[in-house]
């Protein structure tokens, strides 16, 4: 089922709650392809989101797959500040995808309705996998974005889809989050100070939409 949207200002801004109404600069990492590649651009999308539903993203990240994942991000928020939160969505509504709504701009909305930019240091990162348009999407917060810069997280990137196209979901999804762990760790170490902090902010499990 697809979330449901909060009040938000324009895209790439924080949604209008009580808290702030302070702009962020989203960064979305495109995927590794060129964009005339992409699959969300051919003419058999609409199929690829009929036949993909929830039993698609179990049998592709079962609970273990899912153990595995939620293992590295655990790992890796002990070294460095950032939260990472991994979620896979099998498809979009049907409505959604015959109106033409790229991957990314989908994962910029889950981006923001899942709170993942509402972090005190603006360190959240999600990784996006939508499985029907066999894409991966990186979204980073202002905070982590400044340090890392695009390079890297297109080369987590690739990692993730490498091991995707062999089949190899889990194995995929655990190298990328353990990729983004180091490069958080060198970019954004946690202080001495803040070591021994419970600050989990962001659930480590992965969710599937």
């Amino acid at each position: 089922n697809e979330l449901t949207r909060p009040p938000m200002t324009a895209v790439g801004s924080r949604p209008a709650t009580s808290r702030t109404s302070a702009i962020i600069d989203v960064v979305v990492v495109l995927p590794c392809a060129p964009a005339t590649a992409m699959p969300w651009r051919r003419p058999w999308r609409f199929f690829r989101h009929l036949v993909t539903d929830r039993g698609t993203a179990r049998r592709r990240f079962p609970d273990a797959a899912l153990d595995r994942v939620e293992i590295a991000v655990a790992d890796g928020e002990r070294a460095h500040r950032g939260q990472v939160r991994f979620v896979v969505e099998p498809a979009l509504p049907l409505a959604r995808v015959l109106a033409g709504l790229p991957p990314r701009e989908r994962a910029l909305e889950v981006f923001g309705l899942l709170g993942v930019w509402d972090t005190e240091d603006n360190c959240g990162v999600l990784v996006y996998v939508l499985l029907a348009d066999r894409d991966v999407e990186i979204v980073a917060d202002r905070g982590i974005h400044r340090a890392v810069g695009t390079e890297a997280w297109e080369q987590a990137c690739r990692t993730m889809e490498a091991a995707f196209r062999e089949g190899r979901f889990g194995d995929g999804a655990e190298a990328g989050v353990r990729a983004i762990n180091a490069l958080l760790t060198r970019h954004y170490p946690k202080t001495a100070d803040a070591a021994g902090e419970d600050a989990n902010e962001l659930p480590d499990r992965p969710l599937v939409l």
